[in-house]
């Protein structure tokens, strides 16, 4: 009698843990909807990033701004959230070098709130600004600064023979000889203020828009993607991207 008890029991035990099992794992009903992996999701940036300030593990704030569709259906709506992070920051040099900037996205929320974890990658940037994109290595690099520098020295050797040429000129009258070392007293000045200061930084303006790409299918339910009456987020694009600047206090000699 204790045996069948026990053998019963059992019986019982593992129907109530199977029936229980499904409840406990709802995840692994089929999805409805499926975003396919390799999808471009637009972006619009709703900090700003730079190379000036950011460090390695700051968190970047996004929302889309288009929408997404699925079988006939918008799943992801814009004004949807995206957060991402920094995960790696280069200064430009003072020398030479550009600054660098790599980013990764790492969950989307959906206006109702339904969110999904994952690890997206960067595809393009925004075309307004002289930033550049390596698609290869997922990086934002800042713009090159060899015209800005090539201008520093030439206004500074041409503010400097102008004042050589009226310092000599009031004490002696030799215009030559104070125009000459007045452009090679800017010249040297114009060098020394390439050298001592960096490059232009690589700049993420808020209100700019960039792509992130999927690298897994994101999966919803029918009933995740009911946004009821909710009005779909507008994205303001704000100023939009900035053109880079070389970080000096040297911009121009002092005469």
């Amino acid at each position: 009698m204790s045996l069948r008890y026990s053998f019963a029991t059992l019986l019982i035990a593992a129907g109530v843990i199977l029936a229980e099992e499904p409840a406990a794992n709802p995840a692994g009903a089929a999805a409805d909807y499926v975003i396919a992996p390799g999808t471009r999701i637009p972006l619009g940036l709703i900090n700003s990033v730079s190379t000036k300030n950011a460090a390695e593990g700051d968190r970047v704030y996004l929302e889309t701004v288009f929408p997404i569709m699925a079988n006939g259906r918008i799943v992801i709506p814009p004004g949807s959230w995206v957060a991402g992070t920094v995960t790696e920051v280069k200064r430009p040099g003072r020398v030479k070098g550009r600054g660098e900037l790599y980013l990764r996205f790492d969950s989307l929320t959906l206006p109702n709130g339904v969110t999904r974890d994952f690890r997206a990658r960067l595809g393009g940037i925004d075309g307004r600004g002289g930033e550049e994109f390596n698609k290869a290595e997922g990086k934002v690099r800042s713009e090159g600064n060899k015209a800005g520098d090539a201008r520093t020295v030439a206004e500074t050797t041409g503010a400097g023979a102008t004042v050589g040429l009226i310092a000599e000129s009031a004490q002696n009258g030799h215009y030559a000889m104070g125009a000459g070392i007045g452009a090679a007293v800017g010249a040297t000045a114009g060098l020394m203020a390439v050298l001592l200061t960096r490059g232009p930084d690589a700049v993420l303006a808020k209100g700019s828009t960039i792509e992130m790409i999927t690298d897994r299918p994101l999966q919803f339910r029918k009933s995740e993607i009911d946004f009821g009456t909710m009005q779909y987020g507008h994205f303001s694009d704000g100023p939009g991207p900035q053109t880079g600047k070389k970080n000096s206090a040297w911009s121009r000699w002092p005469f």
